[in-house]
């Protein structure tokens, strides 16, 4: 059978699916050192967490991510000055893949949180682009 994912309200939820979140995020943040700690805290059972836990996700943690590619010249602090400015903007890593240097450049591509950003993604790519090191830059559609 084919899965079927449902977009709802957190407000219209039974207590339990939030309680289940709110123990997955205490683990997921190391504020609960294992699932009884976790379960404990957020005022469910283990069995409760058990049952829903690989059914339930925080439709927020992804809404706000998006992901930047770039070609950068195969020079010294290239990368730390397109993180850099990144951090300026107000944004946040999650993840960074970088290729192999190759005829004088690399790819990297950033997954960046941008919901405390003090400007929009375009503004953080225009000002990417003037950048010496970066050779191109956009914001990727995968």
């Amino acid at each position: 059978m084919e899965k079927r994912f449902l977009l709802v309200e957190a407000d219209v939820l039974p207590e339990v699916f939030l309680s289940v979140l709110k123990a997955k995020e205490l683990l997921a943040s190391g504020a609960a050192k294992n699932i009884s700690a976790a379960v404990k805290q957020a005022g469910i059972s283990r069995s409760a967490f058990y049952k829903y836990k690989d059914s339930i996700f925080d439709a927020d943690s992804s809404r706000d991510v998006t992901t930047v590619t770039a070609t950068l010249l195969d020079e010294s602090g290239a990368l730390h000055n397109l993180l850099e400015e990144m951090y300026r903007a107000g944004a946040s890593v999650v993840t960074i893949n970088q290729s192999m240097p190759e005829n004088g450049t690399a790819q990297v591509s950033v997954a960046l949180r941008t919901g405390q950003m003090k400007i929009d993604v375009e503004q953080l790519l225009s000002r990417l682009r003037t950048h010496r090191t970066v050779v191109d830059v956009r914001r990727s559609t995968i």
